[in-house]
């Protein structure tokens, strides 16, 4: 059974940087396409990024264009989220998830099979 643990939150400035990373274990990361997800409380989720099991196609929420960046090393089975220029709006528990190959539904609040998931890692954005 697939399992993720998703790390790298923090608290940091606005303009600032941090990477969240994405560790699978018990199956091969290579078989899945791993979305990054923010939900805030009471709200539905949000798909921030997603890369397909490849790493040869990879999305962007509006947000998220030109600032993040998602990576992966199935080698290492581990998959990352570069964000950079935080800003204040991007505060949130983020969370990775995964679904069998290829990214369809991650920019849909109840959309693909993104069925497992990490516990999720805290950004917050502030001066």
């Amino acid at each position: 059974q697939l399992q993720l643990v998703d790390s790298g939150g923090g608290l940091v400035q606005p303009g600032g940087s941090l990477t969240l990373s994405c560790t699978a274990s018990g199956r091969p990361l290579e078989w899945y396409a791993i979305g990054w997800f923010r939900q805030p409380p009471g709200q539905e989720r949000e798909g921030i990024s997603c890369i397909t099991s490849s790493g040869g196609s990879t999305y962007y929420a509006k947000s998220a264009q030109g600032r993040f960046i998602i990576s992966r090393d199935n080698a290492k089975n581990t998959v990352t989220l570069q964000m950079n220029s935080l800003k204040p709006e991007d505060t949130g528990t983020y969370y990775c998830a995964a679904q069998h190959t290829h990214c369809s539904g991650y920019a849909s609040p109840h959309g693909g099979d993104f069925d497992t998931r990490g516990q999720g890692t805290q950004v917050t954005v502030t001066s």
